[in-house]
Order: C-alpha cells, then sequence, then structure tokens
C-alpha cells in the first residue's frame, strides 16, 4: 500500500492522542530507585554494570533491539569515538531542528566539541543531573521542562533528546514525553555507548525513529511535499551519509532506467522523510541501516544493497535497481551501454599500481575497496567496524572472489596485525592504523577525510581516488628518509620529553605490566559475578 500518495500543505495533527499524552506527562514517572542510586557509574564503570543497570531500570527492550540491530563482534565493539556523536550529528545537519542532550557533563563536553569542530554551527542543548535528580526522578521533569521551553513552531519542526549513558543506565524514560508540543514533534532516543557500538550505528538509531514518527504521520492523513516538489519519476531513496556529488551521478545513470534519485537518509529536514519513504525502491549504499530498513519493509518497499561502484559494481546495481522497479530489458540494457564503457575508460586512465589495505568505520570501505581493485590495485584485507549484513553480501562475495580478507566489526588489534602482515605499500584506516603505518615508514591515508570525502560511484568516481593514492604513494622516499636521519629516537622507553638522556630500566616495564594484567583479570572476574 502506498502511503504516501497526499501531499497538501502543513501537517495538521499529530500521532495519536497528544492531549492524552500531554496530560499524562504532568505526573512524575516512576523511577527505579534501586536501579539509579549507582549513578556514578558513569562513564568509568564497565560496559556489564551500565548494561544491567539500564535492564534493571526498564530499559531490556531498547537494549535488545539496539543487540539484534547491531551485533557485537567477539571482541566486544571495535575501539571508535562516542556513538552519540553519530545521532548528534544527523541532528544538528537537519533544518529547524533542535537536539538536547542529557548525560554527564565531560560527555555532552566532548560531544559538542567534536561536532563544532566538524562542522556544526547549532548550539547544542544540555540538561544536567545530579545523584538527586537522578533517583527522583526530577531528570526526566527537567527535561519534560527543557523541551516544552523550547517547543516553538516558529523555529522548529523537530526536537531531538537524546539520553548518554547514564540517563540511560538509570532508565530516565524519554519515551513518556509527548509526542507533540505545540506542533513541534518531540523524539527522544537512548544513544549508551554499552549498547550501540559504532557513531555510524546512532546514526541509523535516529534516522530509523525519525522515519518511524514521518511514516505515521503519512498514514495519518497528508504531508508535507519535498521543497521541490514530487518527483514526477519514480524515486531511489539513497540510505547512508555520501559525497554531495554522488546523488547527482547516480541520478544520471538513473535516468535511462525512467527513474530518478530521492532524498537521501539521512535527511537534511523533515518534509525529506516522506519523499524518501514515498520512493521505488531504497538503495542501501550503507548496508548497516538497520532501524531505517525496517521502516522501509513497513512501508512496503523494497531495498537493495551494494552501489554503483566501478565497472562490475554498477553492472550489478543497475540490474538489480532495474529488476526491482520492473524496469524493462532494453531499457536495463541502454543504461549499462551508456555507462559502463565510460567507467571502464576512467579506471584504465588512471591505474593503482599498489598493494592497499583498507580499514575505517564509515560503512563504505568494501565500496572503496572494490574500486580500487577495478583501478589496480591489490587489496588482501578490509576491515569494516560495522556488522555484516544481507545487503553487504553483494560486496562480500565480489572482495572474496577475489582473495581479499574482510573482517567485519575489525578491531584497531586486527588492523594493526594486517599492516604487520600484508607489509602494503599504501595503508587506508583510521587515525591510529595511520600513525602505526608511517612510523614503519609505510603511506597512509585517513580514510574519513581523505577517501569518503569524494566521489566514489559511476564514472566520476571511477578516477577519484587515483590522484590522492598515488600522490600519497609517491611520498615513501620521504618516509625511508626520514626513518634513516631520525633512527630510533623518541620511540619505546625514549618516547616524550627528556631532560636528562633516557635510559631503559626493564624492571619497571616487568612490574607494570604484571600490575595491569591483574588488573585486568579482577574486572573480568567481577563481570562474570
Amino acid at each position: 500500500m502506498n502511503v504516501m500518495s497526499r501531499y497538501s500543505g502543513p501537517i495538521a495533527g499529530s500521532i495519536g492522542d497528544d492531549a492524552a499524552e500531554v496530560a499524562a506527562g504532568d505526573a512524575a514517572p516512576a523511577i527505579n530507585e534501586a536501579a539509579t542510586k549507582t549513578d556514578g557509574l558513569g562513564c568509568h564503570a564497565g560496559a556489564a554494570e551500565m548494561k544491567a543497570a539500564a535492564e534493571a531500570a526498564g530499559k531490556s527492550e531498547t537494549l535488545a533491539r539496539y543487540a539484534t540491530d547491531y551485533p557485537k563482534g567477539p571482541h566486544d565493539q571495535p575501539q571508535s569515538m562516542c556513538p552519540a556523536f553519530g545521532s548528534l550529528r544527523v541532528g544538528l545537519r537537519m533544518r529547524r531542528t533542535a537536539t538536547v542532550l542529557s548525560g554527564s557533563a565531560c560527555c555532552v563536553y566532548g560531544l559538542t566539541f567534536v561536532s563544532h569542530f566538524y562542522g556544526a554551527r547549532r548550539t547544542v542543548g544540555y540538561v544536567p543531573f545530579s545523584s538527586e535528580t537522578l533517583v527522583t526522578g526530577k531528570l526526566f521533569e527537567d527535561i519534560r521542562e527543557a523541551v516544552y521551553k523550547l517547543a516553538d513552531p516558529a523555529q522548529y519542526d523537530t526536537i531531538i533528546i537524546t539520553n548518554l549513558c547514564v540517563p540511560t543506565a538509570s532508565g530516565v524514560p524519554l519515551d513518556l514525553l509527548p509526542k507533540e508540543i505545540n506542533g513541534v514533534r518531540i523524539i527522544g532516543i537512548d544513544v549508551p555507548g554499552f549498547g550501540v557500538p559504532t557513531h555510524a550505528e546512532a546514526k541509523d538509531v535516529l534516522s530509523g525513529a525519525m522515519l518511524e514518527y514521518a511514516r505515521k504521520e503519512a498514514e495519518q492523513g497528508p504531508v508535507q511535499a519535498p521543497r521541490g516538489g514530487r518527483s514526477e519519476r519514480p524515486t531511489v531513496t539513497l540510505l547512508g551519509e555520501m559525497f554531495p556529488a554522488d546523488p547527482v551521478g547516480i541520478n544520471l545513470m538513473l535516468d535511462p532506467l525512467g527513474l530518478a534519485v530521492g532524498p537521501v537518509v539521512p535527511t537534511r529536514e523533515w518534509r525529506e522523510l516522506y519523499a524518501a519513504l514515498d520512493c521505488q525502491v531504497v538503495a542501501a549504499i550503507h548496508p548497516f541501516y538497520k532501524s531505517c530498513i525496517r521502516q522501509f519493509d513497513l512501508a512496503g518497499r523494497k531495498v537493495v544493497g551494494s552501489a554503483p561502484v566501478g565497472h562490475d559494481g554498477t553492472e550489478a546495481w543497475l540490474e538489480a535497481i532495474g529488476t526491482a522497479c520492473n524496469v524493462s530489458r532494453d531499457k536495463i540494457d541502454a543504461a549499462k551501454n551508456r555507462f559502463l564503457p565510460a567507467i571502464k575508460a576512467a579506471l584504465a586512465a588512471k591505474p593503482i599500481n599498489a598493494r592497499i589495505t583498507v580499514s575505517g568505520y564509515e560503512g563504505s570501505e568494501l565500496l572503496v575497496a572494490r574500486l580500487l581493485i577495478e583501478s589496480g590495485a591489490n587489496v588482501p584485507y578490509v576491515g569494516t567496524a560495522v556488522p555484516r549484513t544481507p545487503w553487504s553480501d553483494p560486496d562480500r562475495e565480489w572482495l572474496e572472489a577475489k582473495g581479499v580478507k574482510v573482517q567485519y566489526r575489525a578491531s584497531l588489534e586486527q588492523d594493526f596485525a594486517a599492516v604487520d602482515e600484508f607489509m602494503p605499500d599504501l595503508a587506508i584506516g583510521t587515525t591510529p592504523v595511520v600513525q602505526k603505518a608511517k612510523t614503519m615508514s609505510i603511506p597512509a591515508l585517513y580514510f574519513t577525510n581523505l577517501i569518503s570525502a569524494r566521489p566514489l560511484f559511476g564514472p566520476a568516481g571511477a578516477g577519484s581516488l587515483a590522484q590522492v593514492i598515488n600522490a600519497a604513494l609517491g611520498n615513501k622516499a620521504r618516509f625511508d628518509e626520514m626513518k634513516e636521519f631520525f633512527g630510533e629516537v623518541g620511540q619505546g622507553y625514549a618516547a616524550g620529553v627528556w631532560e636528562d638522556t633516557p635510559k631503559d630500566v626493564p624492571a619497571y616495564r616487568e612490574k607494570y605490566k604484571k600490575q595491569i594484567e591483574a588488573a585486568a583479570k579482577k574486572r573480568k572476574a567481577e563481570e562474570m559475578i
């Protein structure tokens, strides 16, 4: 059933019986004091203690859903930044959207700092708490008061409230907030570090919550049309953040199929959510957005994995999209004949002749590896922080057929081991991987800033990586020269700033190693109790 068939101006009402919900919100919710009296758990507590407290405080259903959507690896979870950065980033990039955090002051400071470092130009709201406000339920009342003060329809369409680790562990019930105040939507989510493994998946937590709200609004009646009007052609919604030029390039490839690109989820404003749901098919460019995919399933939308990356990827993707949209064979073949020769020519014009390891936490690592291989590179290892899903299987199968080791939920140690094992000519990875490679005189590139910040798809993406990668490969001689000049200075026991000549004292090192191992065993034993 197409529930997105009508657009006729602003939303008149909200989901459910809002008046009843607001009235119910007047009374303070019951808080499990036994579960919250150890509010000092905070960031310094173990994940097991935090999770147990959250489950005791009524968050077991939320944590169970996260465990299903975002399964952790055998080593717990990848090392990454606070996951709430992902959901915070999504909200801060949306028009007419207010963002409020509830968590420890140090966490909020770190999140707002890194958000503004990455270009946010919005104020981030903060509701502080103390032991007393957590235990008595006053924190919920403070959040509710803050939301009512912010709910100005002249400024906002939506207010997003995010519980960080401590409020989640303490069971602060954001689901009891009214769904709408003065025509402003209210969305509360929990994004604890002990429940959401990576910041990439936290983008899905918020995007999925907003899609659910928007889907239910559309089921209730008319909703706003996209800012540029509704597409005359059936659309393909793109799932996952991507370089701004990529949707334009994908739109050109869809044109011979009689299709058009729809919104990119996460969206930049609320009304785009309706248009995203009003699509013919969803392209899971980033295949780990399980919460969003669940909402598209409920709206009756098909989901296609992989992406139009390189020659083989583009051919398979055009076939899959065309088939899902019941496009005629002649149109599918016309699209292939138009773009595949151009992609092959672009790949041949800018070859890459090097062994390269790839790792990162954005979710597009497998796509980058495919493009590198078709450019001529030897890629023995791909590590990604996100989990394996059915929508990444086409990429995994293609890579494994080429002899590539694909590591989902890769830990930093696994990425390090790949650099040691394969001794690449170039390492693409996270900051620690780049640092390690450079100390080994191996050129390296930071995935997030230098690889994912350029087009990857279609003819435009075919040669986009060659320039930056070949330039980096050319720096090998410089690393060798610096290594020869500095030798072992500043490494191992001699690292840091010294007033005297540093001396190696192995006895100290062995003593502290044993202390660290004993502390780790004690923590492990306590977690098992």
